[in-house]
């Protein structure tokens, strides 16, 4: 495997050397791509197959109940149909761009354009048996056929995704990239980008006006030359990805002799920011008024389809949850008035969405008297103060104690979600006084409902730092999808069991 930083103008050493060398390899990055939009055709194929066949296996040879058993279907007219739908199934995929690389990895986007192209194949049976009687197919099983097409198509995309993750990690299918403007902007852009390491995108390094080349910059990143330069740095290290920090362009004219050099190459993609990097994180949208294009800021981090699915996972399984856990939510309140005097739940005063204030429900887990107990340490104050958590806190119970280890005291906040004040996955809660901790990120925090679980639950808890926590909430902020929300709810169950910085 040959390294990036290697081979490609030898005779030069002007360059300043990487201070984080990692091989990548350069042999022939498009038949990586066409390799693996061949395995996805393969893939593909083959679990629609599957689909098909399960589909026919249960509507037809199960005999369950829900199904007429009377109906006794044409083995090879279901075969040829098979195989005619599977060429429809696979053109849908082509024209809707699920082998275009810039649809591919592209988590719920990716599963979204799956869906539309099942939807596709059904809604093309559907009308040809409309349009021509003596072509029938059991409801059934055509229900079920759509059904299962989208769930192991998706499910055969999301293993390939993963196998393209580990090849990542070994060289294959990333892209050298470099950010012009060593400025805030252009550094908290590496950090994101050097923090999520499926993105395909390895930042070499910076292309600055102010810094000489070699200054090292933020973690292990440097300066690699000045923008005069560009040409030689992207030949010199490999470069297929330019990304421009526009806050850090000083003049309207180098954007544009950059746009011009490289904005219609095959070679090298440029990338422009909005500006706002670091401080929204609610997304942007162009729209145009007398077709002048402008980009506005939107109000809220979900809209549209997100926050439909978002809401449906919550109450999807906040209700049923309930209605499970009833017993044990009675149990534990027998067991907070057995084990101290005071009321049974408390209610936490924190931030929602757009600054709203409510009262987060939980098991109370403190004496009554409790203020008076830290009173009378001085220390423990101050750590409070320093941290908004305590690990030996005199004011905890004794089943207190139990409740926070298991986090079981979290429970009632599920009432805060069918309320719609929190969602079951989210940023950490926090209060008022705790928002000048998140500084010019308090905004992005607000555009979100906090969350009864999330990276900072299954990352240690109370274990990791509060500037760690402030770290994590944006990264949910900023990278936040319907699979995330059910990683983090699937991590939630051993870091439960676990109860490492549960105090």
């Amino acid at each position: 495997m040959e390294s990036f930083v290697s081979g490609v103008n030898p005779g030069v050493s002007v360059w300043p050397e990487l201070k984080h060398k990692r091989a990548i390899t350069r042999v022939a990055r498009p038949v990586q791509w066409r390799l693996f939009r061949l395995s996805l055709i393969v893939s593909d194929t083959l679990m629609a197959i599957l689909a098909f066949q399960l589909a026919y296996l249960i509507r037809f040879e199960l005999s369950l109940p829900v199904f007429r058993l009377d109906v006794v279907p044409s083995r090879l007219f279901y075969v040829s149909l098979v195989g005619l739908l599977v060429v429809i199934l696979l053109i849908a995929f082509a024209v809707l761009g699920l082998y275009d690389r810039q649809n591919l990895l592209g988590g719920t986007q990716e599963y979204a354009l799956v869906f539309r192209a099942s939807t596709t194949c059904l809604l093309v049976v559907i009308v040809t048996g409309f349009l021509e009687r003596g072509f029938v197919t059991a409801r059934g099983w055509l229900f079920l056929a759509w059904i299962f097409t989208f769930l192991l198509i998706s499910l055969g995309r999301f293993i390939m995704r993963r196998a393209v993750y580990f090849l990542r990690r070994h060289g294959l299918f990333v892209s050298p990239a470099v950010i012009v403007g060593a400025n805030k902007e252009g550094l908290s852009l590496a950090h994101q980008l050097s923090e999520w390491t499926t993105s395909g995108l390895y930042v070499v390094g910076f292309v600055d006006e102010k810094l000489p080349a070699g200054t090292l910059v933020g973690t292990d990143l440097s300066i690699l030359g000045p923008v005069v330069q560009l040409n030689e740095i992207v030949d010199h290290y490999g470069i297929t990805e330019v990304i421009l920090a526009s806050s850090a362009i000083s003049s309207r004219e180098k954007l544009l002799e950059i746009f011009q050099r490289y904005g219609v190459s095959t070679e090298v993609n440029v990338h422009l920011s909005s500006g706002l990097y670091e401080i929204i994180t609610t997304g942007l949208t162009v729209h145009e008024f007398a077709y002048v294009p402008l980009v506005r800021v939107n109000k809220g981090r979900l809209t549209g389809t997100d926050q439909v699915l978002k809401l449906l996972l919550d109450y999807t399984l906040t209700i049923p949850g309930l209605l499970v856990l009833a017993p044990v939510l009675l149990l534990i309140a027998i067991a907070i008035k057995l084990d101290s005097p005071g009321p049974i739940l408390y209610q936490r005063h924190v931030l929602g969405v757009n600054g709203r204030q409510f009262g987060a429900f939980k098991f109370r887990t403190m004496y009554v008297n409790g203020d008076a107990l830290l009173a009378a340490r001085p220390d423990l104050r101050t750590e409070l103060a320093r941290n908004h958590k305590l690990k030996n806190d005199p004011r905890v119970t004794r089943m207190g104690r139990l409740l926070r280890r298991t986090s079981l005291d979290e429970l009632p906040q599920l009432f805060n979600v069918l309320k719609g004040e929190m969602s079951l996955v989210g940023p950490r809660m926090i209060s008022p006084v705790e928002m000048e901790k998140y500084t010019q990120w308090g905004i992005n925090l607000l555009t979100v409902k906090p969350g009864i679980t999330g990276l900072w639950q299954v990352s240690g808890r109370s274990d990791i730092s509060y500037e760690k926590r402030v770290q994590l909430d944006m990264y949910y902020v900023r990278n936040w999808s319907l699979w995330l929300d059910l990683q983090l709810l699937w991590q939630t169950i051993p870091a439960v069991i676990r109860g490492a910085g549960a105090y």
